[in-house]
């Protein structure tokens, strides 16, 4: 139950003793009365009116002492409310409520209730006492009533005492859901049209009793068959609107039953739900077409058969089976056949022929028969007609009436001398028409060709056909052949029928013999040498070749062209195709350079028939002479040398060294070397042979020019270096030469001291100079010239008495910071200082100079103290006073000497405030210009009148200031308090300058118009008001005196006074009285009293259907007597009548277009138009009126549709023999329009497709057309597609333009002719070609289409039986080698080749003659004599610009003077050249950098490089590749046949053997020039299959190595100074005890150079002076504490430290190479004591560590946060002295980074403690042991005696626990002993070496006593809780499972050996380093495993 009780905030019970007279309480009561709300109004007065009666009644009754009760609510409201569910949820008699009252007297109460209709649903049972129960007495229906008002009473049943109460109580009904949703009436069964649109259908609506969501419904839809698709229901303002969405079809589906839901919106309980059933009835449309049921899709007649024979016979129905139109049937255009129109009867119409190939193939003909409805009514225009179309075969069968007969009466052909058997005879004539046809069927058809007279020679083919043949003649018997024995042979050619040989026709045959080409040219030598010198011109004459040929003509010598020169040089030259004149054409560069290549080898072709006939080959050698043309090169770049100054000699000589390529031994290559340039070479020599360089004389650093041109200065190192130009030349002619620079360093030395530029220095300074401040400068130079010779640093030696510090590097003098210089301060009084300042250069130890000056510093007293001004009074002045008058005088004093006090206003400290106390701002009242303050008298007077209404009190503040201050202001300041008096001076204000109010007319009187309001500035605020102005719009308004208020007087006539003007004046009450007068507007409002009315009668309007939306139709007018709203009229529409089409301005009433029109869906619209007035703000109040119009709008049609086009969606098939007069296919359109008018009338033209005029076009109606035939269509079959365009007849008209296919289909009438080869091609394969390769591909065309097109290929026997060798494939025309090649049996092979088509029904052929030649082998590949060769070439070098060429190789093969001559040899990188920073030319051999080279990436390359004849193959690196992975896998060296077909692709075998060998292992043969006896070839073999031993596997370069045709090669990448050195850190740090000796060397400052050589020498310096920073007892260390070894970089200790000096060392170091280049590293060193040094302990031996120190170091660093330095690493020292070579210790203290302090060791550790969580990973990967402090605390000696006591119970309490101990372990030894036998297995492993391999160290055993680490021993089991070994080792106690008995068995060891290993194993128990997995043999145990690996996996932690 949910009880809810509201009770209003007051409180309705009357307290009845009250003792206040009746007449005075009575008024109470009813304004009391009156603040009750009570639901209904009636309800309340009744209520109210019982109550007042009885109060009366009551309090009319003697007062009495009895008080009267009261009821008890909570929360003292005045309403009890009470919400209740509505039945059934709320039960009939349950218990709603328990009331509870209250009685002063302490009487019983009787609760009650005052009888009504609403009283009954309740009912109240008194309990006793004070409470009573409220039953629910009847059912609740929120539907039939929401709620009750019921009036409780309470007595304490003394009545005559009045006391008797009452209260409201109010019950509310809430809704719950219990009503279902109910349909309204609906229309149960819709009958929709098949071609209906979607859309809405229907709507539905229901309703429910039920309120909020429980009386909200939901539509839905179910249709009982499943179709959820085609309608759907959408809730729309409570309806369900159900709609069509998909497309209806009669025939798929007519009924559809839908089933409607209205559920509720209930939130929570239950869901009610109403259903209506709807009926859709789907109605047919015309829109199937009718459908054959009867079709005999093929039927024979005879040739013969009479016209009028019927054929078959065809039936169809109409495809809407609601309609059923009769059917008629037509047959399109056929000459021979007809078709009844009613019985679909098709019967003969001429006389047949079969042979007649027009409209029919084979005989047989196609006919297409249309079936078209004949609608019951007549159809319109723009309806479709209905029609199907269907295609019968009418096969027409044969009669034997043709014979066979010869297209041509005379035939021409010829063929070539040689010519093989099967060769095709060709015909001379053009369009040959070798065809003979028979078009009969059958036998009828079938005839012999044969040719008269019989001859051996020649033979046609084929000998029998059938129907239409292609026949060929071809040669039988190739020897009979011969154009010198016979030129011309005539035949005749014969057919004849089989059957009936008396049918035949014949035709005559010529055959011409044509000479052929079968003599090559001859050279007249088979090599040509010649020579020519290096750099030749172009045009220069290279050789001339001559070659002959005895054939005739073109054929022989008059015919022979020279092509095809080859060769590394061949592209540079030119070769004259008839004189044989090779010249060169461009320049070579490197080929005609003889340093390069001193001898060519080149190849060339002599072709007779001008080029294109027999070929033959020539070698041509080409010598190249040496010529003076490379100069000398030197070996380096530039050459550089250090020289110290005043010495004459270098430190390491200085030799330069050129070498010239040209020949050797000759003058081009003698070289001699001279200096040629430089400032100073003439103090220099240089051997002229050898090259040495020395210097003549010594030089002074100093007096070096300072030239910098010539001469650089680098003063950062001290070196300045001296430039030389080295000239080195040959004695050549012309003579050749090539300089290169040299660098002289010359290195400074110190010898100059700084010199002072004054030695006295003076300044006088004011005594408040503040702390920081520059006082002067003193300068000193150093005449030596570099640094740090020449930088000099600057000390104060004495005097400063901490006052005055000194910049090192500048020399300023400057005051100390926080010194105060007041000599006042001083005593005695001190105004002069004096200092000492000395000047150090930076030399290093002993060479250090220094010198000193003085300097005195006066110190000038200044004026400081600030005057003093007192406190000022406050003062009144009255407003308005006269300007001029004195209100005060200031006075201040100063203490200082001579003091000039001026005063002034201090603007930002004033302030002023108005009466109201708010700040006055200086832009509202300029109250400070008000007064004028004397700076030097300080009087103050006023400037200008004083206005209180702006200020009334008045803060000025009074600044003093001593001008005499030297250094800032001195100033005093005061306040002067002012209050300014009042005075009348003001007018009232209005609140707004006018008042503008609005009221409507007859207004009531009293009806406010406004509040006039009045203020006065001045402090007499009192105003009165009157009103002023016309006394007849006075007397309409009343106007209050105090309070200003204007109210409604007398009724007010808006068509009278629209406005009210009025003046109302203020008068304040000051003396005299000052007034104000302000207007008053007031605005009548009218009322809507008057309809509107429209202006004009009813209207037609006309508009055309493409109006564009917002075309303006007309306008409606109509008025209204009203002004403004109620005047303004608002045009609307009826959205039924305009259907969304019109729309009208609300405005203006212009009626307009608002949606697309179409007059062919309505032409005609009566639109309803509405007038409303106010319709803006009165419309839904009701408060609008309206009048009604109706508007005759017609739609005029437009030319707006355009045409629709019905075209074959398919390609209409005919074929290229179609007849014209035949029609093609047709045409048909509609168009929307009015078919009436030009705009429904179409117009059909072909637009494109037409381009050869083979079709036509021709209209027959409006809207249909043929396409026929214009010409024959022979030979032009294919598809032709056709663009119709369609145009109407409007104006302008609309086109339409689509495209069909016709599809003309193709005869077989032409043969393949093969495009390639040629006829009597010769191709040449070597004889070694493995079977299956391909040799060509041979291509040949036919000029049909589709299968006639399709053209396959086959081999013909030939009679020495060629063709059996080879094979083609039928289908590509690719031609393998199906046999072995014998070249000693048969050289030539000819072969025929037969293209045929596919086409019916005769194939047609044509042949191809081929020779093939089978050229000898190249066996022998290549070799290298070499097998490694070293190159070099400088790094960053231009690509290109270093080369090398490559040892030629040699080849053993021997020429055939029938077989090409050897080709070139090429080469490969086969490997090593992956990322391409190589180039090798193939034919050149040239090496060369493809790309920059860098030594510090990769300063070695190794390539291999593979010799090949095959230069055409770019796939070679990667088959090499192949090659080796495939020996790889196969583990085995001498592969010698299993290679994958990439290899074989190559042709080659290699090494030095024949190729052709079945078991040739190039392998095994490799290397044979080197290594192998080539005559003994049993040791070769033995020899070479050592290599194939497994425990020797060989890499693929070794593989490669083993390969005769590669060759490695060494390229060494030279170095040059490119890389300046870089510190290995840019922050060095560490540490020096206080007790190091003088000359330590602690410490290492290192940089690394990626150069080689002396490119990587690097010299280290200290730069600039050494800082020291919080240091002690340093002041007597006057040279460099530390020296930095010049070429080590070691940190040497310059000084003898002492214990009690303190602090750190900073300085920086700098790092240069020979060249110069440079880095930069800071160095901090810190002085700490022996006892501040941490000292580790690690399990790793010293060089392990230092290998991870830097690690460790960072790490530590990073995790603390200070900064970590190394001191010292050494071996581990035991306590008693021995030296464990395991362990080490590293010595190293932390330095705190934010102050740079030493960290105790306490410090460090407790810092190692807070991380070690963080550390923990690193303490075990590096095996800390122990961290302590390095130096051990000292014993005490002699301890106390308690000590002792202490020490000897410590022992006997640790005896007593070590016998328990014990006792416990001998306890568990059974258990333990298990485990420490199972921790042994894993030693028994089968896979593992480690116990027979000396090297493997020894393993960590885990679960064994040998390990220190808690968790991972036995005895340790128990920390982790685990109970597996207690329950498990119970179940394991022997047997054949338990592992004591069968851990054993694994193993194959003999025991003892086994126990051996195992006692070698446990001796290694310290090293924790070595690891040994368990988990590797767990798998070798037995039964066991499992629980062993449960145990490994617990305790292995």
């Amino acid at each position: 139950m949910n009880n809810e009780i509201v009770l209003p905030s007051r409180q309705r019970i009357l307290n009845v003793h009250n003792p206040q007279p009746i007449a005075n309480r009575l008024p109470k009561i009813r304004r009391k009365y009156k603040k009750v709300r009570l639901k209904s109004k009636r309800k309340w007065l009744a209520c109210c009116a019982n109550t007042v009666a009885l109060i009366f009644f009551t309090l009319l009754q003697p007062v009495s002492s009895n008080r009267p009760p009261r009821f008890a609510i909570d929360g003292g409201q005045s309403e009890i409310v009470l919400r209740l569910k509505e039945s059934p949820e709320t039960v009939v008699g349950s218990q709603i409520y328990t009331l509870k009252g209250f009685d002063p007297d302490n009487d019983p109460l009787v609760f009650g209730k005052r009888p009504s209709h609403d009283s009954e649903i309740i009912r109240i049972e008194n309990t006793g006492g004070n409470e009573a129960n409220v039953y629910l007495a009847k059912e609740l229906d929120r539907e039939l009533k929401d709620e009750y008002s019921i009036v409780l009473t309470l007595t304490d049943n003394h009545y005559n005492d009045y006391n008797y109460v009452t209260q409201s109580f109010l019950l509310l009904v809430e809704d719950i859901n219990d009503n279902a949703p109910i349909f309204l009436p609906y229309q149960s069964a819709i009958e929709i049209p098949e071609n209906s649109d979607p859309g809405i259908i229907t709507t539905l609506e229901a309703t429910d009793e039920d309120e909020g969501a429980y009386g909200q419904v939901v539509y839905y839809l179910q249709e009982l068959d499943g179709d959820n698709d085609m309608f759907s229901i959408s809730t729309y303002q409570g309806k369900g609107v159900l709609r069509l969405m998909g497309e209806l079809d009669y025939e798929t589906k007519s009924l559809y039953q839908l089933r409607v839901l209205a559920v509720d919106r209930a939130h929570q309980g239950p869901i009610n739900t109403g259903t209506a059933a709807i009926l859709v009835k789907v109605g047919d449309v015309g829109d199937q077409p009718p459908e054959f049921v009867e079709v005999q899709a093929v039927t024979r007649i005879p040739e013969d058969a009479e016209i009028g024979t019927r054929v078959l016979r065809v039936r169809a129905i109409d495809g809407d089976r609601g309609i059923n139109n009769p059917i008629e049937y037509d047959l399109e255009l056929t000459e021979l056949f007809d078709i009844d129109r009613h019985t679909g009867v098709v019967y003969t119409a001429q006389q047949l022929d079969r042979e007649d190939s027009n409209k029919q193939v084979n005989g047989a003909y196609i006919l297409k028969i249309t079936a078209t409805e004949v609608p019951h009514s007549q159809m319109s225009a723009s309806e479709e007609v209905m029609q199907v179309k269907t295609e019968v075969t009418v096969i027409v069968t044969d009669v034997n009436d043709e014979i066979p007969t010869f297209r041509q009466p005379i035939y021409r052909c010829e063929v070539n001398e040689n010519s093989q058997s099967n060769t095709p005879l060709s015909f001379i004539d053009d369009d040959v028409q070798n065809f003979v046809e028979d078009h009969d069927i059958g036998s009828n058809g079938t005839f012999r060709l044969f040719l008269d007279p019989p001859n051996d020679v020649f033979e046609i083919v084929p000998a029998v056909a059938v129907n239409e043949v292609n026949f060929m003649v071809r040669v039988k018997n190739a020897k009979s052949i011969d154009y010198e024995e016979m030129k011309e042979i005539n035949f005749t050619l014969f057919a004849r029928e089989i059957d009936e040989p008396d049918r035949w026709s014949s035709a005559h045959l010529q055959v011409y013999i044509r000479d052929q080409n079968d003599n090559f040219p001859e050279f007249t030598q088979s090599i040509y040498n010649t020579s020519i010198p290096e750099n030749s011109d172009l045009g220069a004459i290279v050789a001339k070749i001559e070659a002959t040929d005895i054939d005739s003509g073109d054929f022989g010598t008059m015919g022979i062209r020279f092509h095809n020169l080859r060769g590394g040089i061949a592209h540079l030259l030119h070769l004259n195709p008839i004189t044989g004149v090779i010249t060169i054409k461009q320049p070579g560069d490197s080929a005609f350079d003889r340093e390069i290549n001193s001898l060519h080898y080149l190849t060339v072709e002599a072709i007779d028939n001008v080029g294109i006939g027999n070929r033959n080959t020539a070698q041509i050698l080409v010598n190249i002479e040496d010529v003076n043309d490379n100069a000398p090169i030197f070996v380096q770049r530039h050459y550089e040398a250090k020289l110290l100054e005043n010495k004459r000699e270098f430190e390491t000589p200085l030799l330069v060294e050129a070498r010239d390529i040209d020949l050797n031994g000759t003058e081009n290559s003698q070289i001699t070397y001279e200096i040629v340039e430089g400032l100073y070479r003439e103090n220099f020599t240089i051997d002229p042979g050898r090259g040495l360089l020395r210097p003549l004389h010594s030089f002074d650093y100093e007096e070096l020019l300072e030239n910098r041109g010539r001469i650089r200065r680098r003063a950062d190192n001290g070196i300045r270096e001296i430039d030389l130009l080295v000239r080195a030349r040959d004695s050549g002619i012309p003579m050749l030469s090539t300089v290169v620079p040299v660098l002289i360093y010359v290195e400074d030395v110190n010898d100059n001291m700084p010199i002072f530029q004054k030695n006295f220095y003076a300044k006088t300074i004011p005594e408040d100079l503040p702390g920081g401040s520059s006082i002067l400068q003193v300068m000193a130079i150093d005449r030596d010239g570099s640094a740090p010779n020449n930088v000099v640093v600057y000390r104060i030696q004495m005097g400063a008495s901490d006052k005055f510090v000194i910049n090192s590097e500048s020399g300023v003098i400057s005051v100390a910071h926080g010194a105060n210089l007041d000599p006042d301060l001083t005593e005695p009084k001190k105004l002069v200082y004096t200092l000492t300042v000395l000047a150090l250069d930076g030399g290093i130890g002993n060479s250090q100079l220094m010198n000193s000056a003085t300097v005195n510093i006066t110190i000038k007293d200044v004026n400081n103290k600030p005057p003093v001004l007192g406190e000022l009074p406050t003062i009144r002045i009255m407003e308005n006073t006269i300007v001029g008058t004195q209100v005060y005088r200031v006075r201040a004093t100063d203490l200082d000497e001579s003091p000039i006090i001026r005063y002034r206003i201090n603007r930002d400290n004033c302030e002023a405030r108005n009466e109201e106390g708010t700040f006055v701002k200086l832009t509202e009242f300029d109250f400070l210009n008000a007064f004028d303050l004397d700076p030097i008298e300080g009087t103050i007077k006023l400037l200008k009148l004083l206005d209180r209404e702006k200020i009334e009190y008045l803060k000025l503040a009074i600044s003093a200031e001593d001008l005499a201050a030297v250094k800032g202001k001195q100033v005093a300041e005061a306040i002067l308090n002012i209050i300014i008096e009042d005075e009348n001076d003001n007018n009232p204000k209005f609140k707004q300058p006018f008042y503008r109010k609005t009221i409507t007319e007859n207004s009531i009187n009293g009806v406010l118009i406004a509040n006039i309001l009045a203020y006065d500035l001045d402090k007499n605020k009192t105003i009165t008001y009157s009103l002023e102005g016309n006394p007849a719009v006075r007397n309409l308004v009343h106007l209050d005196p105090q309070t200003g208020e204007m109210v409604v007087a007398n009724k007010i006539d808006h068509e009278q006074y629209q406005w009210l003007n009025l003046t109302v004046r203020a008068t304040d009450s000051g003396i005299p009285p000052r007034s104000a007068l302000v207007d008053v507007y007031v605005s009548v409002l009218d009322e809507n009293d008057n309809n509107p009315y429209f202006i004009g009668g009813t209207k037609n309007y006309s508009i055309s259907e493409n109006a564009e939306i917002g075309a303006r139709i007309g306008t409606v007018q109509a008025t209204d007597a009203d002004s403004g709203d109620f005047g303004k009229i608002t045009f609307l529409m009826d959205r039924i009548s305009s259907q969304g089409k019109f729309s009208i301005d609300a405005d203006t009433g212009v009626l307009s277009v608002a949606d697309r029109l179409d007059r062919e869906t309505k032409d005609f619209y009566m639109l309803v138009i509405e007038a409303w007035d106010n319709y803006q703000f009165g419309f839904l109040a009701g408060e609008s009126r309206n009048a009604f119009k109706q508007i005759f709008i017609t739609i005029l049609d437009e030319n707006d549709n355009a045409p629709e086009v019905f075209l074959p969606t398919s390609c209409v098939l005919i074929t290229e023999y179609h007849e014209l007069n035949e029609k093609i296919t047709t045409i048909r359109g509609k168009d929307a329009d009015d078919p009436e008018s030009p705009n429904g009338r179409l117009e059909f033209q072909i637009a494109k497709g037409n381009r050869y005029d083979l079709f036509e076009l021709r209209q027959i109606d409006e809207w249909t057309a043929n396409i026929y035939a214009r010409t024959h269509l022979r030979n032009k079959f294919g598809n032709h597609t056709l663009t119709i365009a369609t145009r109407d007849l409007g104006v302008p008209s609309n086109v339409v333009t689509k495209t069909f296919d016709i599809c003309v289909s193709d005869f077989n009438d032409h043969p393949p002719v093969f495009v390639t080869p040629l006829h009597n091609t010769t191709l040449r394969i070597p004889e070694n070609t493995t079977v299956g390769t391909e040799l060509l591909q041979v291509l040949a065309t036919d000029e049909d289409i589709g299968v006639n097109a399709l053209v396959h290929y086959r081999l013909k026997p030939d009679p020495l039986g060629s063709y059996k060798i080879f094979q083609i494939d039928s289908e590509t025309g690719q031609l393998f080698l199906k046999e072995k090649l014998n070249r000693e049996k048969q050289k030539l092979h000819e072969i025929r080749i037969e293209a045929y088509d596919q086409g019916l029904p005769t194939s047609l052929s044509t042949d191809l003659d081929l020779t093939i030649y089978i050229r000898n082998v190249n066996e022998y590949e290549p070799q290298f004599v070499v097998e490694e060769i070293h190159v070099n070439f400088t790094e960053h070098a231009d690509p290109g610009s270093e080369r090398v060429k490559l040892p030629d190789t040699i080849d053993k093969d021997e020429v055939d003077d029938l077989d090409d001559p050897p080709s070139s040899v090429c080469y490969f990188i086969v490997k090593g050249n992956e990322q391409g920073y190589f180039k090798l030319d193939p034919e050149t051999h040239i090496l060369s950098v493809e790309k920059e080279l860098d030594r510090e990436v990769i300063a070695n390359y190794t390539l291999f490089v593979r010799a090949t004849e095959n230069c055409a193959n770019e796939k070679l690196a990667y088959v090499s590749k192949q090659i080796s992975a495939t020996r790889r896998s196969d583990n085995i060296v001498g592969i010698t046949t299993a290679l994958r077909p990439e290899l074989s692709s190559l042709g080659r075998k290699q090494g030095g053997f024949l190729r052709n060998s079945d078991h040739f292992d190039r392998y095994k043969h490799s290397r044979n020039l080197r290594s192998i006896n080539e005559d003994d070839e049993t040791s070769t073999e033995q020899e070479s299959y050592e290599f194939a031993d497994s425990d020797n596997p060989l890499t693929s370069e070794e593989l490669l190595l083993y390969d005769s045709t590669v060759v490695r090669v060494r390229v060494r990448v030279l170095d040059i100074n490119d890389n300046p050195p870089h510190f290995r850190t840019k922050v060095f740090t560490g540490g020096i005890t206080t007790n190091a000796d003088f000359g330590t060397k602690f410490m290492r400052i290192e940089a690394l150079d990626p150069d080689e050589g002396f490119n990587a020498k690097i010299f280290y310096y200290m730069v600039g002076e050494i800082r020291q920073t919080l240091s002690e007892g340093l002041e007597n260390v006057r040279k460099s504490p530390f020296l930095v070894e010049r070429d080590t970089g070691d940190v040497q200790l310059n000084f003898d430290p002492q214990k009690s000096m303190k602090g750190y060392f900073d300085f920086m170091v700098l790092a240069n190479d020979t060249l110069g280049m440079k880095d930069v590293a800071h160095v901090f060193i810190y002085l700490l004591r022996e006892d501040q040094k941490v000292k580790f302990v690690f399990r790793l031996q010293p060089d392990e560590l230092r290998l991870k120190i830097s690690t460790f170091r960072d790490t530590l660093s990073n995790v603390t946060g200070a900064i970590v330095n190394i001191d010292e690493i050494k071996v581990h020292e035991n306590k008693d002295g021995s030296v464990d070579k395991t362990k080490t210790d590293l010595y190293m203290h932390l330095v705190e980074r934010e102050d740079n302090s030493i960290l105790e060791v306490p410090e460090v550790l407790k810092l190692i403690d807070q991380h070690i969580e963080q550390l923990d990973d690193l303490f075990k990967e590096l095996n800390v042991l122990d961290t302590q402090a390095a130096e051990a605390e000292l014993l005490v000696a002699g301890p106390p005696k308690p000590m002792f006591v202490w020490l000897i119970f410590t022992n006997l309490f640790m005896t007593t626990l070590l016998v328990v101990t014990l006792g416990l372990c001998v306890s568990q030894r059974k258990g333990y002993k298990r485990q420490l036998r199972a921790a042994k297995v894993n030693i028994f492993r089968n896979s593992s070496l480690s116990l027979q391999s000396n090297t493997e160290p020894a393993t960590r055993v885990p679960n064994t006593n040998k390990h220190s680490v808690q968790g991972s021993n036995p005895i340790w089991l128990k920390g982790y809780e685990n109970e597996w070994f207690r329950n498990e080792e119970n179940l394991s106690q022997g047997g054949q499972d338990s592992l004591d008995e069968n851990f054993l068995a694994i193993g194959t060891q003999d025991i003892h050996e086994t126990l051996k290993g195992t006692a070698k194993l446990f001796n290694h128990t310290n090293d924790l380093n070595r690891h040994f997995n368990v988990y590797n043999q767990i798998d070798k145990l037995t039964n066991n495993a499992q629980i062993l690996a449960r145990k490994l996996e617990t305790t292995e932690l």
